[in-house]
């Protein structure tokens, strides 16, 4: 019985569920879009919607909230209360979006690409500043 269980469980337990939404909320935040499956990226959009949110806080309490979702993961954390949440400091919602993509050749598994509303304003890491 699923009692209370909420969300897609993608065929894994638990920690690894939560170590891949939270690859991918760093991958969204770090190149600006990531091509996933549509389960996946409908998955994580909530939690990448609500730690902008947190983001544009921009207080203490926040920025610990989103460095124990993300691991400690400063680099990230920085990215997110920085260039992103400057960009998205005039909306109320809706900071990502959800691009179909035809299906994956493999396995003709639903295919979307997930990206910032206004991407052309994030800063997106380059290859040679690692």
């Amino acid at each position: 019985m699923r009692k209370r269980v909420f969300g897609r469980q993608l065929s894994r337990g638990r920690k690894s569920r939560m170590a891949l939404f939270r690859s991918l909320v760093r991958a969204v935040v770090l190149e600006g879009k990531i091509t996933t499956t549509v389960a996946k990226a409908k998955s994580v959009q909530a939690q990448i919607e609500k730690l902008v949110t947190l983001a544009k806080q921009g207080s203490l309490v926040s920025r610990r909230k989103i460095l124990a979702y993300l691991a400690n993961d400063r680099k990230v954390t920085d990215k997110l209360f920085g260039p992103i949440a400057k960009v998205f400091s005039a909306r109320s919602g809706g900071y990502t979006r959800l691009v179909p993509l035809p299906p994956r050749q493999g396995d003709s598994a639903k295919m979307a690409r997930l990206e910032w509303t206004a991407y052309e304003n994030v800063p997106t890491q380059s290859k040679g500043n690692k």
